[in-house]
């Protein structure tokens, strides 16, 4: 967000210097420092074939399928420093780090597991995340799954007012078009834009209570344009959410555009908006969303406040014209600058988007097709495993990986 120009320019707002263009040209050519990965897709892609062999042996013995998170990228391009694009996320790299970690459902049955599907069929879809049965019962009579003993559906969680210490706990039961968040964590989470509250507004290191508030909201109708809009969720153009951004981020709304139009795998739209085809899956259910806002100062600059949107959507979806159904969960980190109008250039009614980083889970990882591709369970019968670390796409007690592979997680 550039500063306001006064009788004394600051350094900050200057033109580049001849060195420090050629520096970012130079950046900018390499994609990531030289001490990175200079291919981190390619280098994914020899992962995965090295230890595929290894990944059948372990997923034989551990009885569980592969599902694949995917590789981070950034959606704006670097920038030299001094151009007021805000801090990056991480300090240390210097560098805009808006990117997404796609989590994906990949795999195979075992020899053994198709065993015991001959044998035992409702055991062996106990192992899918969230299998047949009723879930384990909290204080309340209310499962994980957020049905209870009756039938019934529990009432809601509580609004998360702050980061969770774990996951939530383990939900049983399978998805279908009629309750697609059946043996979901999800079942308990509130649904569409009325779970994204806005904290109270106040004045933050100078900048007025009146521009926190505008922030704030700008930041939720950002977040519900995104991912919750039924013509973007379909695969159209998130008209709303590109109006929202500061037009003074021309780089990175020209990025966003571009997304949109012509997808590429280092510009993917998915990075920030929710995305599906709608020829081959059809969204079940409401949407269901937890997650918080909140707002800090900035401690870089005096009249800047940071406003953190953190929030997990999970989508119920079936296969067009069958009853197969999953779900995909979507967690989005939102970082937006509210700064003093005296103090700071910016648009009025228009949001300066600082950090986006996403982790989609249940994706099928192929990056630039613009969309979101879920695994269904009859899909693991015929798909390659995957090797990787495991994760828990619900688990929203740990910060949105950042990291450039793919891996597995627990469930869906």
């Amino acid at each position: 967000m550039a500063e306001k120009p006064s009788e004394e320019p600051r350094p900050e707002s200057a033109a580049p210097s001849d060195d420090a263009w050629e520096q970012f040209l130079r950046d900018s050519e390499a994609g990531v420092p030289a001490s990175a990965p200079k291919e981190p897709s390619a280098r994914a892609r020899m992962v995965t074939e090295r230890l595929r062999a290894l990944d059948e042996a372990q997923a034989a013995a551990a009885g569980r399928k592969g599902r694949r998170f995917g590789r981070s990228r950034p959606v704006a391009p670097a920038r030299p420093e001094g151009w007021r694009t805000g801090p990056a996320w991480r300090e240390m790299d210097g560098r805009a780090s808006r990117r997404r970690t796609v989590w994906s459902v990949v795999g195979v049955l075992t020899a053994a597991a198709l065993a015991v599907v001959a044998v035992n069929p409702s055991a062996a879809l106990s192992w899918l995340p969230g299998g047949l049965g009723g879930g384990s019962a909290d204080a309340s009579g209310a499962s994980a799954s957020g049905v209870d003993a009756s039938g019934v559906e529990a009432s809601p969680l509580a609004p998360e007012t702050a980061r969770p210490t774990g996951a939530p706990g383990e939900a049983e039961g399978i998805p279908t078009r009629e309750r697609p968040f059946t043996g979901s964590p999800a079942a308990r989470w509130e649904a569409g834009a009325d779970a994204i509250r806005l904290p109270r507004a106040k004045a933050v290191n100078g900048v007025p209570a009146a521009r926190i508030e505008e922030a704030l909201r700008g930041t939720k109708e950002f977040l519900a344009a995104a991912n919750l809009d039924p013509a973007v969720l379909k695969g159209g153009e998130p008209v709303k959410a590109l109006a929202l951004v500061d037009p003074l981020e021309a780089d990175y709304l020209a990025d966003l555009r571009a997304a949109v139009r012509r997808p590429t795998e280092d510009n993917d739209p998915v990075s920030a908006f929710t995305r599906f085809d709608p020829e081959k899956v059809d969204l079940v259910g409401d949407v269901r969303v937890r997650g918080r806002m909140t707002v800090a100062p900035d401690t870089a600059a005096e009249g800047r406040a940071l406003i953190t949107a953190d929030y997990t959507f999970v989508y119920g979806v079936a296969r067009v014209g069958g009853d197969e159904t999953t779900r995909v969960i979507v967690r989005r980190v939102l970082q937006v600058d509210a700064a003093d109008p005296s103090r700071y250039q910016g648009t009025e009614g228009r949001l300066w988007i600082r950090d986006l980083a996403s982790e989609i889970g249940n994706d099928d990882c192929r990056e630039g097709d613009g969309l979101i591709t879920p695994s269904f369970f009859s899909d693991l019968l015929s798909a390659s495993p995957q090797a990787g670390e495991t994760r828990d796409p619900y688990d929203r007690s740990t910060s949105v990986s950042r990291e450039d592979e793919c891996g597995v997680v627990s469930r869906t």
